[in-house]
């Protein structure tokens, strides 16, 4: 099975993120599930938006980038929104790693380098209508990468509805959700 390193999104480590690593775990995956935050959850997008500004995002990285020196670097990374960050730069820059899961979220790929790396299957998946991930320029970075990376799909789902997979907070949307978690599980089963 796969080890993975999941980065929770800006309301920091909330139930819903604890409950999807948990699921992947059950279906036999390693999880790992670091605080970036330090403790901190918000109930808010705009509040953990707020804090994520306040500390920094290089800081919110770097964190990320620490814990996973502790681990094997044959690893999926995987990150919900401002997770992105470190989920994207580690699969970009960590040699050995087996797969990205870019949940709500994408940069371009010039962030973290000159391109995806080769042999590293990587799946973006966001609302259509999402305002902050098709309304600010995630969706066309996730289309770039699709378009030049070897091993790379974007999955949309109908609605507008950021943080749609955290069954704790209003946006939550349970079929676009399971839906997912499916696709996630395919995902791991096919790059252990």
């Amino acid at each position: 099975m796969a080890e993975v390193l999941v980065f929770h999104h800006s309301c920091g480590l909330t139930p819903g993120v604890r409950e999807f690593a948990e699921a992947l775990g059950r279906a036999g995956h390693t999880v790992h599930v670091p605080d970036l935050y330090e403790g901190r959850v918000f109930g808010t997008l705009e509040e953990g938006a707020a804090h994520a500004q306040e500390i920094g995002f290089g800081t919110i990285i770097e964190r990320g980038k620490a814990f996973a020196e502790k681990l094997p670097a044959d690893v999926v990374y995987a990150g919900f929104s401002l997770g992105v960050l470190p989920a994207q730069m580690l699969a970009q820059t960590r040699t050995g790693a087996k797969g990205a899961l870019l949940m709500e979220a994408c940069v371009p790929v010039t962030e973290f380098g000159d391109g995806w790396p080769q042999g590293v299957p990587v799946e973006v998946h966001g609302m259509d209508k999402d305002e902050f991930f098709a309304g600010e320029g995630d969706l066309e970075a996730a289309r770039a990468l699709v378009e030049t990376a070897a091993d790379a799909e974007l999955f949309l789902y109908p609605g507008d509805r950021h943080l749609f997979a955290d069954p704790g907070l209003p946006s939550y949307d349970e079929q676009a959700a399971a839906l997912l978690r499916e696709r996630v599980l395919a995902f791991l089963d096919r790059v252990r």
